[in-house]
């Protein structure tokens, strides 16, 4: 497993206060161009390391629609913010909506309960709405969510949806790391590199940006991929060689850690 970047603790860079938090807490984000190459493996990887290190309290947020991060660690999610949206919706529809609550109440309580708690981690799962229509609604949740709990942990991993529409809602808190997670190929860097530059526009500010390359043949880049990461500046972490067991649909994150992880790293503090 790739070491994360050191901090007065051993884990990770020096613990900065998340926004809207009321305590101190670390916060590492996980997102890629694509689908595919490897976001949720990565967090899910993470999120290991740092229960074995007892580096908790930890609070995972899956912010993918399409959301798998609990299957990859092993965790049974019942409800998500999305389905909690809709029922709330077809209760005020058909008006089943407790009389001795205010709707803001009600809301309160619903949403809470979708805080998965494990022995590990506490998880939240954002989840998708039904039928036609954005997701700018239940990603506001998720955003109230996050600002809510966030204060109570000491590390958030998140692990976001492909694309870059997801950045330019302002669903992130503040970032300490941000990993970037590409394929092996020159497209894949290129839409990292377009990742980093909306970055920069939208002035996150995360303390740290890496790169990750994931699917790499022996876990090394060959000439064309590294020229193109240094064309864009991207700061490479690390790489990960292509595993049979990154395409099975049982694998946990344990299991890759125990394979050997990322096989090969840079000089990234």
């Amino acid at each position: 497993m790739l070491p994360l970047p050191q901090s007065d603790d051993g884990i990770g860079a020096p613990v900065s206060p998340i926004k809207g938090a009321n305590r101190y807490g670390y916060s590492h984000h996980c997102r890629g161009r694509k689908g595919g190459v490897g976001k949720t493996t990565t967090c899910g990887m993470i999120i290991d390391y740092l229960c074995k290190k007892k580096n908790g309290p930890i609070l995972v947020v899956d912010a993918d629609a399409n959301s798998n991060l609990n299957e990859v660690l092993g965790v049974e999610v019942e409800t998500t913010l999305g389905d909690i949206r809709e029922e709330m919706a077809q209760a005020e529809l058909k008006g089943t909506m407790p009389k001795y609550m205010t709707k803001a109440e009600y809301a309160d309580m619903k949403f809470s309960s979708a805080l998965v708690e494990e022995d590990d981690f506490d998880m939240l799962v954002m989840g998708r709405t039904q039928g036609k229509g954005c997701y700018c609604f239940v990603n506001g949740v998720l955003k109230t969510q996050v600002d809510k709990y966030a204060g109570n942990y000491r590390y958030m991993v998140m692990d976001n949806e492909a694309g870059l529409e997801y950045l330019s809602r302002g669903t992130l808190p503040h970032v300490d790391t941000m990993l970037l997670i590409s394929d092996c190929s020159r497209r894949g860097i290129q839409a990292a590199a377009r990742i980093a530059e909306l970055v920069k526009d939208l002035e996150l500010h995360p303390t740290q940006l890496y790169l990750i390359v994931n699917r790499a043949p022996q876990g090394e880049l060959n000439a064309g991929v590294l020229e193109e990461i240094q064309k864009h500046d991207l700061p490479l972490l690390g790489s990960c060689p292509r595993t049979s067991l990154c395409t099975s649909t049982t694998v946990t994150a344990s299991q890759l850690q125990g394979a050997g992880g990322y096989a090969r790293q840079t000089g990234a503090p």
